[in-house]
């Protein structure tokens, strides 16, 4: 479960946590329970981060619903006006 903390972090601010996790990770040099921690916190960075591009996604799927619905009385798409 994420914190509110987390919850306010942007997506750049989240992204930004993840690759350092994962660049200490990486590294290696720590304990077994200091990798522990920083894998758990890359999953809830990642959570974080999977939520904010989910969003994203919904606005965009939205936004192209809505321009479709607009769109729809005029039936001219012009040469390869179709979507595969």
């Amino acid at each position: 479960m994420t914190s509110k903390v987390d919850e306010a972090l942007s997506y750049e601010q989240a992204r930004d946590e993840l690759i350092e996790v994962v660049r200490r990770l990486e590294a290696g040099g720590t304990t077994l329970e200091e990798s522990l921690a920083l894998w758990e916190r890359g999953e809830e960075l990642a959570k974080v981060c999977r939520r904010w591009l989910e969003g994203a996604r919904a606005r965009l799927d939205a936004a192209l619903a809505e321009e479709e619905e607009g769109a729809g009385g005029g039936e001219e798409t012009g040469a390869g006006g179709g979507v595969g």
